[in-house]
């Protein structure tokens, strides 16, 4: 028989989420894993009513009740809960009726949903990204090698013209040759590797907080939340400039179309993650930017598609900045997401703080 201390230190080790119930559905206990998915001190909130942790429906403190009374387990799945500190988690949980000491108990256990599908969907997104990529870098280079020959064959006719006005058409065609050949190159993105160096990121966001300053004069409310905690990030400092600006600039953009600018708001914010998977690689360490706008949000057939070139939601856009910043942060081994509904967007940004072996 195991000692009751060691069966204690198993629970605790767990990376499940544990809880345990009295009969009034009061927490008498749970591990270290439930204080993190919850975001609760399990000191502070010993006694409490499972109703008051997190908010679930009237259906889900019913059915307790009922696995309580009736000995019944259950389990439910993709149940979104309401944390206490404002905060969403969809879960599946389990629940199972116990008898011990003479007195009833419930034991649930909570597995997080919500990571499993964001890693879907990062995986997703990741082979899309890589999808697109090669059908881009194939069509570059298919437009310009014609290009560069329509564009050769026009300078040589300009040399061949009896009049000097007839060169204004040739010039017409060397013009728009380039125009093409410039949008190509926007299309693929930066040239060169991103040079990596030790960087603040709040070195990056103050740059391009002046950035739109000064293109706004100051009308637009730009509000900084900032954790200065954040360790330096290994990054090229020119091309995240590059990628916030782009997203930042489309926030204000929004804005100014849907609320004036005066009305406008766009928040940046930074936070430190732990234990953050991208990709097929878990991270010790995540710098999470965000940038959040009360703009019109993204139209919902579009919503999936930002990120590919030519894709945007305004009528003189050229659907290219997004499509540049998801290459720049991609290249950082970095992760963006948005989610949106109409007077709040949210575009957030993950980058690794620590290199991985072979970078």
């Amino acid at each position: 028989m195991l000692p009751d201390r060691f069966l204690r230190q198993i629970l605790d080790n767990l990376t499940t989420a544990v809880l345990l119930l009295d009969t009034e559905l009061g927490l008498t206990y749970l591990n270290p894993a439930a204080e993190m998915l919850l975001a609760v001190s399990g000191q502070r909130v010993l006694g409490q009513h499972v109703g008051e942790l997190f908010r679930d429906t009237a259906h889900a403190v019913d059915a307790l009740r009922n696995s309580l009374k009736n000995a019944h387990p259950f389990t439910k799945r993709e149940a979104a809960l309401n944390l206490t500190n404002g905060q969403s988690l969809m879960v599946d949980y389990t629940v199972t009726p116990m008898l011990a000491a003479e007195r009833s108990w419930l034991l649930m256990e909570l597995h997080p949903r919500d990571r499993l599908l964001r890693i879907t969907k990062e995986e997703a997104q990741l082979s899309k990204q890589e999808v697109t990529k090669v059908l881009v870098r194939g069509l570059a280079h298919e437009i310009k090698n014609p290009l560069g020959g329509i564009r050769g064959a026009a300078q040589l006719l300009a040399r061949e013209l009896p009049e000097e006005s007839l060169k204004d058409y040739t010039d017409v065609i060397i013009e728009e040759a380039d125009r093409l050949r410039n949008l190509v190159d926007r299309m693929l993105g930066p040239y060169r590797p991103p040079h990596l160096q030790p960087i603040n990121i709040h070195e990056i966001t103050e740059r391009v907080v002046s950035l739109i300053q000064a293109e706004t004069q100051g009308k637009l409310t730009l509000t900084r939340d900032y954790d200065p905690s954040v360790p330096e990030i290994m990054a090229d400092r020119e091309q995240l400039i590059q990628a916030v600006l782009n997203i930042v600039r489309n926030a204000m953009q929004a804005v100014q179309q849907h609320v004036g600018l005066e009305q406008g708001e766009i928040i940046l914010q930074t936070r430190t993650l732990r234990q953050f998977t991208i990709g097929q690689t878990r991270h010790r360490l995540v710098c999470r930017l965000r940038v959040i706008d009360n703009g019109p949000g993204v139209p919902e057939d579009i919503v999936d598609s930002i990120f590919y070139p030519m894709v945007s939601g305004r009528a003189d856009g050229t659907g290219l900045g997004l499509a540049i910043t998801q290459n720049i942060v991609s290249q950082h081994q970095g992760l963006i997401e948005c989610e949106s509904q109409p007077g709040r967007t949210v575009f957030t940004l993950f980058l690794p703080l620590e290199q991985q072996p072979g970078d």
